[in-house]
């Protein structure tokens, strides 16, 4: 029996309006930097892979596309976007094929980042040393990158602040957003979005009280700190026409406590950035402007989890409050935040949002859209929050932005999916010949290796000591809050199965000669490193508690990195007490994970009053305590009934990698998903 779109879904493909443009259906791809059709950090161009990558979405079913910021100057070089003719010139012959899918784009512009801006680590100099910064100006202006409405702290730079904009500044951006939305129009590009009253990105400091200190007409009233996107809207439809379409990103409550503290879901807080009394208000203001739609979710970059929501995060975490704000306009809202189609579809039918917002899911799944159509929701397969390749700005005491220059440069990968906005690296390719294929290990790298292969026309077999897929996986995903670890895992035994991949289960393999096979992908995992201190014998080790192993009320854990953070999030989501012990300067010092993910963990612990102590040492365990010692020299006992040790783990390979060995996942180098999915691509894809 032919299946169909489930008919609770049938709100999210019904049409609808921004201004005059009508759009075939709700679904709506919401912007993600490194996704800009002009590029990312490069010199403004038309941008094939993301062209690509929006063409395949537009193809299959995406209502309203909206690539990821354009920001009004390069942010290496300085240029005005509005400059670059080649690029809108390419554009224009683009939306043309473009609009034969029956999709529309809105193109977002952005001002840029203020305090906001995530200064690389190799940049920071630039900033201390105004000789420095003053001689790399012509290249890249950090200064300036940073300028915000007032003299703010940034971000990501402990002990530096922003400069304030002037007047003349402000000015000629609004005659830049102005000059470049024309540029868009006459390309053929249906509609701009304003970037952004949203996610204390430049204008939204401008917007909220407690970044912006201005005396002068853009600071103080509300009508003055609202003045910079009133300015922006009026000057596009002077140049654009009353009816071209203009959408603004718009935070519906900034949910901050204060500079680089955000405030946890269902919390009671004093908001000191827009609370939902001021946004009632302004929500309202920002139509009457001019502006046609609201996107919408919520927080800052001092709460960034709101705008960028974590697996810690709750789904639908910002539909209540975007739907109070639905009550106060006349323009249509979107919602974003970790939306799902059933959810989003009643949300639709009751008149609570006008469409639903999705971005990272597209990432990892590009096709989702028409497998809900074909009732194939089965098939999808599902973002876990992880940003490990589409956002890794990573910051941590004493270190801004520690992610690699190549991942700023190329955001909005997926760790997932390799394919996804690589300019074709990774694209699968049928094999030259059909290979016999031995994978030891049924983890994610081995079923990711014998996924790619088969789909190339290799006879893939898995061997399993166990009698499951998944590998510690399983044990990562046993959290409460780890529902979209757990589908990952189905998604992958499903696909196991449907493309015929034999699995020999309950089979551990320690001699290689005993295989009949061409080529053997070595997929063991790894082991857990040992707490080397008196009573060690005690603790318990991180996987052992994840697959169940009962531990009391006060529970000490060694090791503050991810693992062990999300196990003290996990044992106080349960009610227990636990303490966190952890040598280096920071919880969860890691070049690879992103803000938005260990912020959020942060803050939990911040707002729980969860004991921490960096930059100190187990140095022994007993039946009733653990003995440490902290960054002052001082010996402290914490009360324990258990201690769980999460300390790192040691590759484990059963055997070497050779002519036709292969090593994938942590049994070649210990990462995350990312480092295992994609290592599983590269040995699948030259096999």
């Amino acid at each position: 029996m032919e299946k169909t779109l489930d008919k609770n879904l049938e709100p999210l493909f019904t049409p609808w309006k921004i201004g005059n443009v009508e759009i075939k259906n709700r679904i709506v791809l919401c912007p993600m930097g490194g996704t800009s059709i002009f590029g990312w950090m490069e010199r403004h161009h038309f941008d094939k892979d993301a062209a690509d990558f929006f063409m395949d979405l537009a193809k299959n079913n995406v209502g309203l596309i909206i690539p990821g910021i354009a920001p009004l100057r390069n942010l290496i070089g300085g240029q005005w976007l509005y400059k670059a003719k080649g690029a809108f010139k390419k554009l224009k012959t683009y939306m043309e094929e473009f609009h034969k899918t029956g999709a529309k784009m809105f193109i977002q512009l952005t001002a840029g980042f203020g305090r906001s801006f995530s200064v690389p680590n190799s940049m920071v100099g630039l900033l201390k040393n105004k000789f420095l910064g003053k001689l790399a100006k012509p290249i890249i202006d950090i200064e300036g990158l940073c300028a915000s409405p007032s003299v703010l702290p940034l971000r990501w730079v402990e002990g530096q602040k922003s400069r304030a904009l002037t007047i003349k500044e402000i000015h000629r951006m609004v005659e830049a957003f102005a000059k470049t939305a024309k540029m868009c129009k006459d390309a053929g590009v249906d509609g701009v979005e304003i970037h952004a009253v949203h996610e204390g990105y430049l204008i939204d400091q401008f917007t909220t009280a407690y970044t912006n200190k201005r005396t002068d007409e853009y600071g103080g009233s509300f009508e003055n700190r609202y003045r910079f996107p009133v300015e922006i809207v009026k000057a596009i439809k002077e140049a654009c026409g009353q009816d071209y379409p203009v959408s603004v990103r718009y935070s519906v409550v900034s949910k901050t406590k204060d500079f680089c503290e955000g405030a946890m879901p269902g919390e009671k807080f004093v908001e000191i950035g827009r609370d939902m009394e001021e946004s009632e208000r302004a929500a309202k203001y920002l139509q009457e402007a001019g502006y046609d739609m609201l996107n919408a979710d919520n927080g800052t970059y001092d709460a960034w989890y709101w705008a960028h929501p974590p697996v810690y995060m709750p789904r639908n975490c910002n539909l209540d409050d975007v739907a109070h704000i639905r009550k106060f306009v006349d323009i249509p809202v979107v919602c974003a935040g970790k939306m799902t189609p059933a959810v989003s579809a009643k949300a639709i039918k009751d008149g609570k949002i006008d469409a639903m917002g999705v971005a990272r899911q597209f990432l990892v799944d590009s096709h989702w859209v028409t497998k809900l159509l074909e009732g194939r929701a089965e098939d999808i397969q599902p973002c876990i929050f992880c940003h490990n390749a589409c956002l890794t700005f990573s910051h941590y005491k004493g270190v801004a932005n520690a992610c690699a220059m190549e991942d700023s440069m190329h955001m909005s990968r997926c760790a997932l999916n390799p394919t996804t906005m690589d300019g074709g690296k990774f694209d699968i390719k049928p094999a030259k010949k059909s290979k016999k294929i031995a994978i030891i290990g049924g983890g994610v790298g081995g079923m990711e290796v014998a996924r790619i292969a088969t789909i190339r026309g290799h006879k893939a077999t898995i061997y399993e000591k166990t009698d499951k897929l998944g590998g510690v996986f399983i044990a990562a995903a046993q959290p409460s809050f780890k529902e979209a670890d757990k589908a990952l895992i189905e998604w992958y035994r499903r696909q196991i199965e449907k493309l015929g991949v034999e699995v020999k289960f309950n089979t551990a393999i320690t001699d290689l000669s005993t295989l009949d096979a061409d080529e053997i992908v070595v997929a063991t995992g790894a082991k857990a490193r040992k707490l080397n201190v008196p009573g060690a014998d005690r603790a318990v080790e991180a996987v052992d508690y994840l697959n169940g192993q009962k531990v009391g009320d006060d529970v000490v854990i060694i090791g503050g990195g991810l693992s062990g953070c999300e196990i003290a999030y996990d044992l106080h989501l349960k009610g227990k007490k636990p303490v966190i012990v952890e040598a280096l300067q920071d919880l969860m010092v890691s070049n690879g994970l992103s803000l938005a993910n260990s912020s959020y963990l942060r803050d939990y612990f911040r707002t729980n009053k969860v004991p921490v102590y960096l930059e100190s040492k187990c140095l022994e365990i007993t039946p009733n305590s653990v003995t440490i010692q902290t960054k002052d020299g001082e010996k402290v006992e914490v009360p324990a009934d258990s201690v769980i040790t999460a300390i790192g783990y040691n590759p484990a390979p059963i055997a070497k990698k050779g002519k036709h060995v292969h090593i994938v996942g942590d049994a070649l180098s210990v990462g995350n998903l990312r480092t295992v999915v994609w290592r599983a691509w590269e040995v699948a894809e030259k096999i």
